[in-house]
């Protein structure tokens, strides 16, 4: 494991296996059948794990969307150009964007945070570290410098929201071109073909997706990146908002915070983490499964079971959003429902075979 990767695995403390013992413990003293919620119950009590306390508590929501362009648009893997990068971010900040009118409904707040997007935007939380990678198709996206500086500013970035009193993070992206890196750093460790793993991002035509599949294996094919070294897949062939999102990653582990996962970007940069820095995988949780081709596969390399299955694909954070009033929910059970003691129905316990 490279330096500062094997410091920063060796800082981050396990998984708090009393603290999910107490909330499981306490989920089995709600009055209802065992397990009766399912996943959400499974959330809460890795949660309890995360914070290390079984006293779980979400007040305080924060959707972090990272901001990037890719060098690959030039081979017309999008359907737009590199421009609507910018153009989102300012929508975001203006809380005019998909993810802010649903995180609304959630009670969370949105950041844009720019990691390196081609066009500045005033007012966006500023992280830069270079204006959009290379393409990839002709050399490395990124030097080992920059994507460090990126996985940095990340870690960085989880750290200021734990100062802030998050209770848990979400995360998102915007950049245009990022499900073709996505799709690359996923074909190399997975070691899976590049045909099974890239989709249509935005909605490509036919000669579109041929196009993206492709520059995607030229890519590859140039950069020879080691399936066995993920930060060379990283620099050679990801976005400055996968970097980022992947040092948030490791930065939540650090910090105690449970981080919601959402699309293929964010799944992508979830499992470079975990390569990474392999003891920062515990604070990580599932929201859904992503329309994209590799996404469950991915989920399935973290050990990460998704509560939601509605094709989305819209990126920003929309997916993992979702997750939120569901945890809420969940939790209105967890803290308010009244005990097996208090209703004087004798408790459940587990029973020999399957029930019916």
């Amino acid at each position: 494991m490279r330096e500062p990767f094997f410091t920063w695995n060796e800082s981050i403390a396990p998984q708090d296996a009393d603290a999910m013992a107490r909330a499981k413990a306490h989920w089995d003293g709600v009055a209802k059948p065992l397990d009766g919620l399912g996943k959400l119950e499974t959330a809460i009590c890795r949660i309890a794990g995360v914070t290390g306390s079984e006293a779980v508590s979400l007040r305080q929501r924060t959707v972090l969307v990272f901001c990037a362009d890719n060098g690959i648009v030039e081979e017309g893997v999008t359907q737009t150009d590199a421009s609507v990068t910018a153009t989102m971010a300012r929508r975001i900040y203006e809380h005019r964007s998909s993810v802010c009118l649903m995180a609304k409904t959630a009670r969370a707040g949105v950041i844009p945070v720019d990691l390196g997007m081609a066009s500045r935007v005033p007012d966006v939380y500023d992280l830069h570290v270079a204006s959009g990678t290379a393409n990839m198709t002709k050399g490395p996206a990124m030097t080992e410098a920059q994507a460090l500086r990126a996985i940095e500013a990340g870690i960085r970035l989880a750290k200021e929201r734990k100062a802030a009193g998050d209770d848990i993070l979400v995360t998102g992206e915007m950049g245009i071109g990022n499900t073709s890196t996505s799709a690359a750093i996923a074909a190399v460790l997975l070691e899976l073909p590049v045909e099974t793993v890239t989709g249509r991002g935005a909605g490509l035509s036919d000669a579109g997706l041929l196009r993206k599949r492709s520059a995607i294996s030229r890519a590859i094919a140039v950069n020879d990146p080691d399936p066995s070294d993920a930060f060379d897949v990283l620099f050679k062939l990801g976005g400055f908002d996968l970097a980022g999102l992947a040092g948030l990653y490791i930065g939540a582990a650090a910090e105690r915070l449970p981080i919601l996962i959402d699309g293929l970007p964010s799944s992508v940069a979830a499992l470079v983490a975990a390569r990474l820095v392999p003891n920062c995988r515990f604070a990580m949780l599932a929201s859904h499964c992503s329309k994209e081709p590799v996404a469950q596969a991915i989920l399935g390399e973290l050990g990460l079971d998704p509560i939601l299955f509605a094709d989305m694909k819209l990126g920003e954070g929309t997916g993992a959003v979702c997750m939120l009033p569901l945890l809420d929910m969940a939790l209105a059970v967890y803290n308010g429902s009244v005990s097996f003691s208090e209703t004087g129905i004798e408790p459940y316990v587990p029973q020999e075979g399957k029930a019916c």
